[in-house]
């Protein structure tokens, strides 16, 4: 019992997701009752053991231990929050939508509960409603990276992309040394057709991960696409030069990144370089 105790304790501590191994661990500790001897920790075990069991579909060793938790802690929001996890896992989308609402009501500040509203409504494929459950709990917790990134997400799905720009620049704000982050930018841009700022940012992906391939593409799809164009007057766009440098660079780059031994790559650095000339 302690070994399992002290692997769960474990999980918690480092936010580790891995409802199998929870559900493993778990059960034997709540089916015996031997939880109860881990004293204050035994019902952050029983709260971890429900969302392992309701990811794993183990609806019965959910309910049991919510039941538990219920009897423990009535009426508290952390436990009703549970409730409409499983509401949600058997379908009653509606029922569990209910529950997150009279959370909030009482509490328009509880995180936990807001973003399981917002993950419902999306599900529920209420689009403009999720937006504006997201609008609403990022003006109290506006530094919430994910949350942001969430809300891109959804703008990205209603093609509302000058809006899921804005929501990318408060996520590099947040998160400035994340080349993942860069990138989605870079992209959303080059679909805006911000060729010039989209250029800038696929730069930055390189300039955090190396030999980047997608950061690299963005490099030589932009610089391609600028010197094509007729040349800029604005003084702050990239110069001509340059524009040929950076295509330079990125097309050596790819061609020597799909240009590894083998025959494989081989097929690979042909179909790459065959691609690169056409741009």
């Amino acid at each position: 019992m302690v070994n399992a105790a002290k692997v769960l304790q474990d999980l918690r501590a480092s936010a580790e997701r891995k409802p199998d191994v929870v559900v493993r661990l778990g059960k034997p500790l709540i089916d015996s009752g031997a939880v109860l001897k881990l004293d204050a920790d035994a019902w952050l075990v029983y709260e971890q053991v429900a969302i392992a069991a309701l990811d794993m579909g183990d609806d019965g060793l959910a309910l049991k231990c919510i039941q538990a938790l219920e009897t423990r802690f009535p009426g508290s929001p952390r436990v009703r929050r549970l409730q409409g996890m499983q509401l949600e896992a058997v379908g009653k989308l509606a029922e569990a939508g209910q529950i997150y609402k009279a959370i909030l009501e009482e509490d328009e500040t509880n995180v936990l509960a807001s973003k399981r509203q917002v993950m419902l409504l999306r599900t529920m494929g209420l689009p403009s409603e999720a937006i504006a459950a997201l609008v609403k709990y990022l003006d109290v917790n506006y530094t919430d990276f994910e949350g942001w990134l969430q809300l891109a997400d959804l703008y990205l799905d209603e093609l509302m992309y000058a809006q899921a720009a804005f929501c990318m620049e408060e996520v590099l704000m947040l998160q400035p040394q994340n080349h993942i982050f860069h990138l989605k930018y870079a992209e959303i841009l080059y679909t805006q057709d911000n060729i010039q700022l989209a250029l800038k940012q696929f730069c930055r992906v390189v300039e955090l991960c190396g030999d980047h391939v997608r950061g690299l593409y963005g490099i030589k799809m932009c610089a391609s696409r600028l010197l094509k164009a007729a040349p800029s007057k604005d003084a702050a766009a990239t110069s001509q030069e340059d524009l040929e440098a950076m295509d330079l660079l990125a097309t050596e780059r790819l061609i020597a990144l799909y240009g590894a031994p083998g025959a494989a790559a081989e097929s690979s650095k042909i179909a790459a370089t065959k691609w690169i000339e056409t741009q």
